[in-house]
């Protein structure tokens, strides 16, 4: 089939299921990026998901599934992502697929004539949820079976061992060995295939056979019986670790009312359009992004923000699907489709936070790489340098060597940092706290000053025009009018004040034409054929417009916290507007917290020093005043030289501020820019969420911090009793899967921390 060069690699998605530790995910892009045509190869092992680059001319879809199936695990295409011809394929490659939260497109898994013939290969249909989205019990998995299979194999060993003669009994503990390590050989056997000779199922299978090779059947059936008890634990504890990403698409309703011409009809919530309106009663979840059209109602937004007091909100007022409507029916206009509302972008920006690595894990990773060949070449020389060399024990060493080869798996390692990582993006995001991946977690850990932009971010961005003071003859309708004038159609929270107080006084707002905005010093337009300019008294100072007279009255209005501006009509001053907005309610709280942290704030803004000093003073943080843009840029550069500094700003103004800073976080509702342009994002208009993220991304390094140490702990530990005889295989076994549920329980206490609640 011949393709464009545009089409040759093309991005592809599946979901996979089965993937409980790292290095399930290890396994899985060594094999896929072996093959020809494969690029860009990402498998995030919290999100359950495989992205990469095809050229299919070279590589069919079918046989990336198949190299996947063939190491153990269920692979299912996507969802929105089409099957294609060279999927219809995949009917005869040997396994069955499906997805697990996913469906595949086509609502049914794709059949095959012939499988593995053993527990394990079955196991992928287990995985796959229920209807209702549960997950089935761990005893009704192909892995639970094995369990089962193993477990009741090895007590009727053990019966036998006791009832009839030793040499029967010792047949029955190898037949139980054999039939429990059949599966995980398959699967060693088929990564060796891919390239990668150094797995636990690899490790598992030699010291399995080793065990039966030196006539400790008994202990390989146990051991044989443990790992497998090992891997249902290992896949209870991650399916426990996805529960908040899961819980969180759950919260957007399957159907909606939608409005029509002929009255309301259900439909599927997940079909409609921009546009379109529905109709949300008392007690409903709201089942998409939109506007509120008519109604007033509480909206508990608790499930999307975090926010648990409900928020009233009437006409013209944003709503956010998942949001439940507590009081009054609304008419809700759509604004965004299913595929692209705020919950669907949060868990978009959680699963792909993974591929954001922190250079924690980057080490880690790395570390893994030679950890397992070197554990292997240690276990070569403790089985083969005392016998040779001091005359030792040949089966003591050996048995000692199968015990250091169970030790080599560096799972509990490889899954520390991104089971730590994943629960804390969940835990962060069901209270409004947005971070990109694990490098922006370890970021905002070590930041050493928060920088806020203060209009809409200490300050709620609802400025009041409170006092008008004419000049030249002028009054103060004239003044309000000309400044309205100029400021028609701006979206800047300055400029809607004025025009509502013009609104409220009754003053004329005149059309205007060129506008145009200076970057730090105002706004001008021309109005009837007059240039009109609303101005900083520091730039009507600068070009002369600003008598000593209003100077001084100025300079009082910005000491009593006000911002001023300049009203100049045909190059005279026309008057002085002042404008007050108040600081949030706990950004005197936040600061505090901050300082409780060890973290300095600043204040970054292009008021003038007097307004600037009134707000900091009050809030006790210093300040930095009159910045332009680039000013902003460049004193959070100077910052940066002594530690990590956060930006937080709403996003748009202060994007370059927000780029230079370590971490720019976007403050606020405006999910769009919130998603999209920061790092992290605080989706409360609360000033205390700053500290908040701050705490959640210190426990979450300190509780990777707690997983390295247990995981290298124990190994080191049973490294040492392992060569010294102490401990033998079955407890090597239970180290290592041990400390994999232990690392992974410990890493999903996260998801309870509360980081609103200070320690």
């Amino acid at each position: 089939m011949t393709m464009s060069k545009h089409e040759a690699a093309s991005v592809f998605e599946w979901t996979v299921t089965g993937m409980d530790c790292g290095s399930c995910a290890g396994k899985i892009k060594g094999a896929v990026e072996r093959l020809p045509g494969v690029s860009a190869v990402e498998v995030a092992l919290m999100s359950e998901r495989l992205r990469l680059q095809l050229d299919e001319s070279q590589t069919g879809r079918q046989t990336v599934e198949k190299a996947v199936s063939a190491l153990g695990f269920g692979i299912s295409p996507r969802a929105g992502q089409e099957q294609g011809q060279s999927g219809k394929a995949a009917g005869c490659c040997g396994h069955e697929h499906h997805g697990h939260d996913h469906d595949d497109g086509h609502g049914h898994g794709h059949h095959h004539d012939h499988a593995h013939g053993d527990a394990h290969s079955h196991s992928h249909e287990d995985e796959k949820p229920l209807a209702d989205g549960s997950r089935r019990a761990w005893h009704q998995t192909g892995k639970g079976r094995l369990v089962i299979l193993t477990g009741g194999l090895l007590a009727l060993a053990w019966a036998a061992h006791f009832v009839l003669p030793p040499q029967v009994g010792a047949w029955v503990f190898t037949v139980a060995c054999v039939i429990g390590v059949a599966p995980v050989a398959r699967r060693a056997f088929a990564a060796l295939a891919a390239g990668m000779p150094f797995t636990i199922e690899m490790l598992m299978t030699i010291a399995a056979a080793g065990a039966l090779a030196i006539g400790a059947a008994e202990e390989a059936a146990l051991v044989v019986f443990l790992f497998a008890v090992g891997e249902v634990l290992e896949g209870v504890a991650a399916n426990r670790a996805r529960d908040g990403i899961r819980a969180l698409a759950r919260l957007v309703p399957k159907t909606a009312l939608l409005e029509t011409d002929s009255g309301t009809r259900q439909v599927a919530a997940e079909s409609l359009v921009p546009g379109q309106m529905v109709l949300v009663r008392p007690g409903d979840r709201i089942p998409a992004d939109g506007v509120i059209r008519s109604g007033i109602s509480g909206i508990d937004e608790s499930p999307v923000t975090g926010e648990s007091v409900p928020v009233t909100k009437g006409e013209g007022a944003e709503v956010f699907a998942g949001s439940i409507n507590t009081e009054a029916a609304l008419s809700v206009q759509v604004t965004r489709a299913a595929a692209d509302n705020t919950i669907a972008r949060i868990i978009k920006l959680v699963e792909e936070a993974e591929s954001a690595r922190a250079p924690t894990e980057r080490f880690i990773d790395r570390f893994s790489r030679y950890y397992m060949p070197f554990i292997v070449l240690l276990a070569a020389t403790v089985a083969v340098v005392p016998p040779l060399g001091f005359g030792g024990e040949w089966n003591t060493w050996i048995y000692r060597a199968l015990s250091l080869l169970l030790i080599g798996c560096p799972c509990a390692l490889v899954i520390s940092v991104p089971a730590s990582i994943a629960s804390s993006l969940s835990a962060g995001a069901r209270r409004g706290l947005l971070m990109k991946g694990g490098a922006v977690i370890e970021a905002i850990a070590q930041v050493k000053t928060v920088t806020f932009d203060k209009t809409g971010t200490l300050t709620a961005g609802r400025p009041q025009v409170v006092d008008v003071v004419p000049f030249g003859g002028f009054d103060v309708l004239e003044v309000i009018s000309a400044a309205a004038s100029v400021e028609a159609g701006s979206s800047h929270p300055l400029a809607k004040a004025i025009l509502t107080r013009a609104q409220e006084t009754g003053a004329s707002v005149l059309p205007s034409s060129g506008a145009r905005a200076m970057a730090g010093r105002g706004v001008e337009a021309l109005v009837a054929g007059e240039l009109l300019q609303v101005i900083s008294p520091r730039h009507a100072s600068e070009t002369g417009l600003l008598p000593e007279s209003a100077a001084a009255q100025a300079e009082r209005l910005e000491g009593e916290g006000k911002t001023v501006v300049c009203v100049i009509r045909a190059g005279n001053l026309a008057g002085l507007l002042a404008l007050r907005d108040e600081p949030r309610e706990d950004a005197r709280e936040a600061i505090t917290q901050l300082e409780r942290l060890g973290v300095g704030a600043v204040m970054l803004t292009g008021d003038n020093a007097r307004t600037a000093a009134a707000i900091a003073t009050g809030l006790g943080l210093t300040q930095r005043a009159e910045l332009m843009p680039e000013d902003k840029v460049r004193e959070v550069r100077a910052l940066a030289a002594s530690g990590g500094v956060m930006m937080v700003g709403d996003g748009i103004n202060d994007a370059p501020a927000l780029a230079q800073a370590s971490v720019g976080v976007a403050m606020g509702s405006g999910t769009d820019v919130a998603l999209e342009t920061a790092h992290a994002a605080v989706l409360r208009d609360r000033v205390t969420d700053v500290p908040a993220l701050i705490r959640l991304a210190r426990k979450a390094m300190g509780n990777i911090h707690q997983n390295i140490t247990i995981a290298l702990g124990l190994k080191a530990v049973f490294l040492v009793t392992s060569i010294l005889g102490i401990t033998g295989l079955w407890l090597a076994i239970m180290a290592d899967t041990g400390a994999t549920v232990l690392v992974t329980l410990n890493a999903l206490r996260l998801l309870a921390y509360d980081p609103a609640k200070e320690v």
